[in-house]
């Protein structure tokens, strides 16, 4: 059901600014840049190897991310999943009673699905479910 991870989320409010430490100085390489309506963010992908690192702007301040960096600053937002059956990992969640953030998928970058769980049920880390797009 899980496959591996998929990406690490990291908010900032200077998406161009972070995106310079990121390549210039830690070596990471661009790989996309998209704005998710959905979730009120533009997001910037990166790797370095097999890691993949999503630097995450707000779209404004009363979106999820917004909210955060107001209550929390800059820093780790999530650590996002792979999976290939995003409905049947919901089910067993559920079923397993984690509290779940999205009960249904929602449109995430480059047409995937996704999911979040509460940290509530995670030891305290936001969990992305992320089911990759055609």
């Amino acid at each position: 059901m899980i496959r591996g991870l998929s990406h690490i989320g990291i908010a900032v409010r200077d998406l161009e600014a972070a995106t310079r430490l990121w390549v210039d100085v830690l070596g990471f390489e661009k790989t996309h840049l998209e704005t998710v309506e959905d979730q009120g963010v533009v997001v910037q992908t990166m790797t370095a190897g097999d890691l993949v690192v999503e630097l995450m702007e707000p779209t404004g301040p009363e979106t999820p991310v917004g909210k955060f960096l107001e209550r929390s600053g800059p820093g780790l937002h999530h650590m996002a999943l792979d999976v290939g059956d995003l409905d049947g990992v919901l089910e067993r969640f559920r079923d397993a009673g984690l509290p779940l953030i999205n009960e249904i998928p929602v449109d995430g970058k480059e047409g995937s699905k996704v999911a979040f769980v509460h940290p509530k049920g995670c030891t305290g880390v936001l969990v992305e479910l992320a089911e990759p797009g055609p």
